[in-house]
């Protein structure tokens, strides 16, 4: 099938006992789950514990969720059992891809959906962490089993035992999964330019599998102090202002260390942590890096080629509809931009199609096409 239109940004809406159905079952007693609180609202658990309260959401319609959240702490009742709140589309490979063809998509990248909120919350028990990605990594895998050559899940590496995300990467892409979440943060005190993570850039580059910075439970860029006030431990006002940074200093790490000079073969992604960064990002690495050179005689460490020209040749970026990549592809050029709706999250859209269309007006070919799909695809190894 010809590929044309690929939504990079989607998700894939895990059940109650995902993780316990797919974990080894030695570790069976570590899988989360989602179990109900007394008054029938739903959260992610583990080992008993309550780690984060669950919505179903509804596409542009935030307010919904303010509601049932005013609603929780008003101690009243859930509306609804869970598995009623989730509609089949959200959930089940051939109902996606009847949704895809309602849209006018060809293809579709499916992150985690619950599955965002968990890898530092269970960081206590690296075991434990291990566990349940390679449920979930199992689980998707059979999601892209069904989804005919048009569902693209995304796996979820953990980089804290190099070992076991080599064996990781190697065994999801024996299964057909291309793309992998990891974290664009530090690692136990380590930036991602370590040596010790030299086998995994490997990994990744050999089979072809593309690691992907997306919106998930990791580590903060910001000082705590910074979001005093704060009124829960998930999402965060000032985090979500600058969903760039973690990326852009992960990059600039992977970029400035010369980890992607010494891995060419890797292709790297970032969704969902905003795409107008980019051209000052840009600017700012070849101009930062110039003036390092002249005061200290010499390079930060030396490459081959300007530091925005690995960015360029090896990192795709999905813009988000109110950024109007339209715009900013005459700024960075036409293989860099990809389109991500963020469907069905609240704050993604209801219409991708309508969206992808509004992305690229105005834009001639290839940078159309390149949006539309060519850049995902070259993602996707595709």
């Amino acid at each position: 099938m010809d590929l044309q239109i690929i939504d990079v940004d989607q998700h894939q809406f895990e059940s109650r006992t995902t993780w316990s159905d797919y974990i080894d079952p030695a570790r069976r007693a570590d899988a989360l789950s989602i179990a109900d609180d007394a008054a029938g609202w739903p959260w992610l658990a583990w080992r008993g514990n309550r780690l984060a309260p669950l919505e179903v959401p509804i596409p542009e319609r935030s307010s919904l969720i303010g509601e049932d959240r005013q609603r929780r702490l008003r101690g009243e009742r859930a509306s609804a059992p869970f598995e009623e709140l989730v509609p089949d589309s959200y959930r089940l490979a051939g109902a996606r891809l009847e949704s895809l063809d309602a849209f006018g998509l060809d293809a579709a990248v499916l992150f985690p959906n619950y599955g965002l909120l968990w890898e530092q919350r269970l960081a206590s028990d690296r075991q434990a962490q291990r566990a349940n990605a390679r449920a979930y990594n199992r689980f998707v895998a059979d999601v892209c089993d069904d989804g005919a050559g048009r569902l693209f899940g995304v796996a979820h590496v953990l980089l804290h035992d190099p070992a076991w995300a080599v064996e990781e990467i190697r065994r999801v892409r024996a299964q057909g999964v291309r793309l992998a979440m990891i974290a664009p943060a530090p690692v136990d005190g380590k930036p991602l330019s370590h040596p010790d993570f030299d086998p995994v850039w490997a990994a990744f580059s050999d089979e072809g599998v593309a690691p992907v910075f997306h919106v998930s439970d990791f580590e903060s860029p910001l000082h705590p102090a910074w979001r005093t006030g704060e009124q829960e431990d998930g999402e965060q006002l000032f985090d979500s202002i600058f969903l760039y940074l973690a990326p852009a200093v992960a990059l600039a790490n992977l970029i400035l260390t010369g980890t992607l000079e010494r891995f060419p073969d890797l292709r790297i992604g970032v969704v969902e942590l905003t795409a107008s960064w980019v051209p000052h990002f840009l600017l700012h690495i070849d101009g930062a890096s110039d003036f390092y050179a002249l005061r200290h005689g010499e390079p930060f460490h030396t490459l081959s080629d300007r530091p925005s020209n690995y960015f360029l040749r090896q990192v795709r970026v999905a813009a988000l509809p109110y950024e109007m990549p339209n715009r900013l592809v005459p700024k960075v050029g036409d293989d860099t931009y990809m389109l991500g709706s963020d469907w069905p999250h609240a704050e993604g859209v209801a219409d991708p199609m309508a969206q992808a269309q509004r992305a690229v007006a105005g834009l001639p070919e290839p940078a159309r096409g390149n949006m539309l799909g060519a850049n995902a695809a070259w993602l996707l190894g595709l």
